[in-house]
């Protein structure tokens, strides 16, 4: 079996959650493999992200270069290609740095490509059987991958539960001096900031989340009393947005806020890989919809197969009735 490693995505020190997601998508590809685990950075943060990785990767690889201060996958890339041993397997998040990343690193490396993976169903002599979706997520294609020469993978956030494993005290291994001078044609100019918003969805460990389901402004008067309810906050997905049903400080994705809530209510969201990685730190997901095969129920933990419309006012007046009897 060839090598795997994990290219791990952090900002300001803290590893990405999808950190502990591709330690599980590894293990499926081979239970027994060592992963290790790629961080590129530079400064303290770097030293940081590296030191808290050593606690679940055997091994970390670290890349240090000024280079790398701020996010450049065209620079990444170049590093890369530079450490990684031929045929391996590269994990890499499905989200926009791993989006930019992954495809032409595949290229320089010669090696196999599948994006957007959600499941792994092992590996069968040279070919990995890999599960991605296709036509907006309405069919699970089967895919057979041949890694024989290596491949990069990238894994759909939420979609590997991260594991209960046993903390390990994995190495460091500096392999800044490996990479060399590098130059890219594009260069950082400035991070924007996004509006503030009347309601800071970051701050909620409950969100009731609506998407296109919810079919016109005024239904969504129906999530709002949901939330009240329930103590929660509204958030949404991006058409909810461009259709100007809510603001954009709402926006859970992407393009727009990542959220970290112990519970998610993902109503009427069909469950786009755009949508899904903004939502980290492994929450309990529950899902509505009417479409028994919307994507958002491959990384729900419950799944309820109904009209919205119907059934939110219903919920909502259970919740409040469980509340009305809890407070006698």
């Amino acid at each position: 079996m060839a090598r795997i490693f994990a290219y791990i995505v952090h900002k300001a020190g803290v590893a990405d959650d999808s950190a502990a997601e591709l330690l599980t998508a590894a293990s499926k590809i081979d239970s027994a493999a060592s992963l290790t685990a790629i961080v590129t950075g530079w400064g303290a943060d770097l030293d940081a992200v590296c030191s808290t990785l050593r606690a679940s990767y055997s091994e970390v690889w670290k890349i240090a270069n000024e280079a790398f201060a701020y996010p450049n996958a065209e620079l990444v890339r170049k590093a890369l290609v530079k450490v990684l041993p031929q045929g391996s397997i590269l994990l890499v998040s499905h989200e926009h740095f791993g989006i930019d990343l992954a495809p032409g690193l595949s290229i320089k490396l010669k090696s196999a490509f599948v994006s957007d993976v959600l499941g792994i169903d092992g590996v069968e002599g040279s070919h990995l059987k890999v599960v991605r979706q296709e036509f907006g997520g309405q069919v699970s294609a089967h895919v057979r991958c041949d890694i024989s020469s290596g491949a990069v993978i990238t894994i759909r956030p939420g979609a590997f539960k991260p594991l209960e494993i046993a903390p390990v005290k994995g190495s460091v291994v500096d392999m800044s001096s490996d990479v060399g001078v590098l130059a890219a044609g594009r260069r950082y100019l400035e991070t924007v900031v996004a509006e503030a918003g009347d309601v800071d969805i970051t701050k909620h460990n409950v969100l009731v989340s609506i998407g296109r389901g919810i079919q016109e402004k005024d239904n969504v008067a129906i999530a709002e009393e949901l939330a009240e309810a329930l103590g929660a906050a509204v958030s949404c997905s991006r058409p909810v947005v461009d259709a100007k049903w809510l603001e954009k400080s709402r926006q859970v994705g992407t393009s727009g806020k990542t959220v970290k809530p112990k519970v998610y209510l993902a109503c009427g969201i069909s469950g786009a890989f755009q949508h899904l990685a903004g939502i980290k730190g492994n929450p309990f997901i529950v899902a509505i919809n009417k479409n028994p095969k919307a994507p958002i129920f491959q990384v729900a933990d419950v799944g309820i197969v109904d009209d919205l419309l119907e059934f939110l006012p219903e919920f909502t007046n259970k919740v409040r009735e469980m509340r009305t009897v809890s407070a006698k």
